[in-house]
């Protein structure tokens, strides 16, 4: 009660919203949430959970989101619906971050989904192929980076840029591919979530909700309809 939340972007974190908004009509708990897309805000706005902007609220609790891929060190990729920015500077400003996902997300090593990279779009062009030479400078050359599409158009994020997806399939070197793509100036931000994620719950198929965390795992049942239990999982780790 009292928390102030970061509301991740896309389909489980919807279920987040969701499951927020119930507890609020049903409970009166009372949240501050800051949205990370023009998208979440939206369906929390209809849903009438209460949304401050990052900068009101100043620093959050908790940052519950979803991730595309996660590997053993909790490190992930990131923006498959195009809100990577917000949803990293989000993540960035928060005391923790749990991110709720399935057991298909699961990997030994990132890459096997295409990583997104939001880029300016005056010289994108040019951007791609110094970002198609970093790839090869790094042992990754023969893989495709692609400029993501909507309706025929390039496809603008909430702060009118562009995405690059990267058709990695493995990528050896999370660290050092982070760090390089966000040396070169066209790019903005890059969908490596690298130190940020403190805990996974993944919702497996029988109903058990898996709670991985840097001590280890813990196996409970988790009422798909609730998010209790995720904020008070997050009050006992702080």
């Amino acid at each position: 009660d009292g928390m102030r939340l970061g509301l991740g972007t896309g389909s489980t974190a919807a279920w987040m919203v969701r499951a927020l908004a119930d507890r609020i009509a049903k409970e009166g708990l009372k949240v501050q949430g800051v949205p990370t897309s023009s998208r979440t805000a939206a369906l929390a706005h209809a849903l009438n959970v209460p949304i401050v902007t990052l900068d009101q609220a100043k620093w959050l609790d908790l940052t519950i989101d979803g991730a595309d891929e996660f590997d053993p060190q909790f490190q992930l990729i990131k923006g498959g619906g195009a809100a990577l920015l917000q949803e990293k500077i989000v993540a960035q400003a928060s005391d923790q971050m749990i991110v709720i996902t399935d057991p298909a997300k699961d990997v030994a090593r990132l890459g096997a989904f295409a990583l997104p990279v939001e880029v300016i779009p005056f010289g994108s062009t040019t951007t791609q192929r110094q970002i198609e030479a970093l790839l090869a400078d790094l042992g990754l050359s023969g893989r495709t980076v692609t400029l993501r599409q909507c309706q025929g158009a390039p496809l603008m994020t909430d702060e009118n840029n562009f995405i690059l997806d990267l058709h990695l399939q493995s990528i050896p070197d999370a660290l050092a591919l982070a760090q390089g793509l966000n040396a070169i100036a066209g790019v903005v931000e890059n969908g490596l979530f690298i130190g940020l994620c403190d805990r996974v719950i993944i919702g497996h198929p029988d109903g058990r909700a898996e709670t991985r965390g840097h001590e280890g795992s813990l196996f409970s049942t988790l009422d798909p309809q609730e998010c209790g239990d995720i904020f008070a999982m997050a009050e006992q780790g702080k």
